[in-house]
């Protein structure tokens, strides 16, 4: 029997060969049909209620005044907000208050936007990762019908921000991972990283969210630096090379995190260029020099040194703080809203905003996880390690947070890690769908969506706080009194 191998030209072809840039008009039919369905059910009754809710009490609040002034107010003291987390988000919620007034839907329209380019962006990174239509509208479809992802999307908080922009720093990787293996194939010089470049933007665009942004750094990073060190390995490059291209690779990344950085100092830009923001003249009212520019510098680093001890030391028992290990569990969700006066008195019935994930969706969390490290590991899959970064990065801090100082935590801060969950689930599912039991598969995963999406309808009144009888409610508290 005579065995004929390809030419090492054509195995390096296959090896490096990158996703199919033409546009795929289904894929972006599904993508724009899917957005659609995400926006009304994120935009419709947002207004309602028409109070502040949870959290609202404060980020609505803060961005209205700084549209005001250019920074947060305390209207009680009459003098500068103390606040713990960077501008960013609620500039972008003014951006909504700044075209509806101070009025719920001017707190909440900006964060139903950032939902819904979430879940459009996730279809596209899932469509280049996956190069299905089918297995990208999956993922689209999956986190329209997460009630947790739409409780957010909902309600005027920082998370859902955080979420896009490190959701869009890890498209910008996955696409400069594509672009690198482009270059190596064409043998071609090519000149500046944008993408990469553009995820560090991202990345200081989200840690002008919240600091948490930051816990996704070092575990992309390296990610980054294993997919370049694979595609010289898969291009054949003498050894010598590919360790000699790494300080390269060091270097554009360094200087992806200076342009993150230079983003992130840009989002203070209101309390740099006012002298009316909290600690803006901290030195001189110590006196201590405050020179130009460098004084600015020094009060802003010791505003940050501030309030990194006040989430330090944010020990204060809270009803609804969860710990991470319950989060994927749906151990103990947030109540937002729960009225006991006006026109729905319990007993008689319940109008209830309750951030939980759709069940179904989010138990299949940890087995689709499991699933996925045995992917990886038995096909050496770079899509399953990928995401399996993406999902630690975004849960495992908090674990060492919650074991080294005990601070309070509630389930919202597992939000960036959700579009990796998703993707895991969605992966397991074309595993499923894969030859030769694509048919049986296919109904598996059918069923499976189905199922999810009767899931969301069911606990649809108890995510965007509809009216409903007492005992409806009850029903739905699945875990008894871990979910009221």
């Amino acid at each position: 029997m005579t065995v004929t191998t390809a030419p090492p030209a054509d195995i390096v072809r296959r090896r490096l060969a990158p996703v199919d840039h033409r546009l795929h008009p289904y894929s972006w039919l599904v993508t724009l049909a899917i957005m659609g369905l995400a926006a009304i059910l994120r935009l419709t009754g947002i207004s309602s209620p028409a109070n502040l809710v949870f959290d609202e009490v404060y980020y609505p609040t803060d961005a209205w005044d700084m549209l005001q002034r250019g920074v947060e107010w305390d209207e009680k003291s009459g003098g500068p907000g103390y606040v713990v987390h960077p501008p960013l988000g609620k500039w972008l919620i003014a951006l909504g208050e700044a075209m509806f007034g101070n009025t719920a839907l001017g707190w909440r329209f900006s964060v139903a936007v950032a939902g819904t380019l979430m879940v459009g962006l996730l279809i596209r990174v899932a469509y280049r990762m996956f190069r299905s239509v089918v297995l990208a509208g999956a993922a689209g479809l999956l986190l329209t019908i997460d009630g947790f992802h739409l409780v957010l999307s909902r309600m005027a908080l920082l998370d859902i921000f955080l979420g896009l922009f490190v959701l869009a720093a890890f498209a910008a990787m996955v696409r400069d991972r594509d672009h690198y293996r482009g270059r190596l194939l064409e043998a071609r010089d090519g000149g500046p990283p944008w993408w990469l470049l553009g995820a560090g933007v991202l990345f200081g665009l989200a840690a002008g969210v919240k600091w948490s942004a930051l816990f996704f750094l070092p575990f992309f990073g390296a990610m980054v630096i294993t997919w370049r060190v694979q595609a010289r390995r898969s291009a054949g490059l003498p050894g010598s090379t590919v360790r000699r291209d790494v300080l390269g690779d060091l270097g554009w990344g360094l200087l992806s995190c200076v342009l993150g950085a230079i983003v992130y100092l840009a989002t203070w830009s209101g309390w740099l260029l006012t002298d009316t923001g909290y600690f803006r003249h901290y030195r001189a009212e110590n006196g201590l020099s405050e020179p130009p520019v460098l004084g600015a510098l020094l009060n802003l680093l010791h505003y940050h040194q501030s309030a990194y001890g006040f989430h330090s030391g944010l020990t204060t028992a809270h009803t609804y703080q969860s710990w991470p290990w319950q989060w994927l569990l749906l151990g103990r969700p947030v109540l937002f809203y729960f009225p006991n006066t006006g026109d729905c008195v319990p007993p008689e019935c319940a109008r209830v905003i309750l951030l939980l994930g759709t069940p179904l969706l989010w138990w299949s969390f940890l087995p689709a996880l499991v699933a996925l490290l045995w992917f990886g590991i038995a096909r050496r899959d770079w899509r399953a390690y990928a995401i399996l970064t993406g999902a630690v990065a975004g849960l495992l801090p908090w674990f060492y947070f919650a074991a080294a100082d005990s601070r309070t935590m509630f389930s919202f801060y597992a939000l960036p890690a959700l579009p990796f969950l998703i993707l895991a689930v969605v992966y397991v599912l074309g595993a499923i769908m894969a030859p030769p039991r694509r048919g049986i598969g296919a109904l598996i995963a059918g069923f499976y969506l189905v199922a999810v999406a009767l899931c969301f309808a069911y606990f649809f009144p108890i995510f965007i706080g509809e009216r409903i009888p007492y005992g409806d409610w009850l029903a739905r508290m699945w875990l008894g009194d871990r979910w009221i």
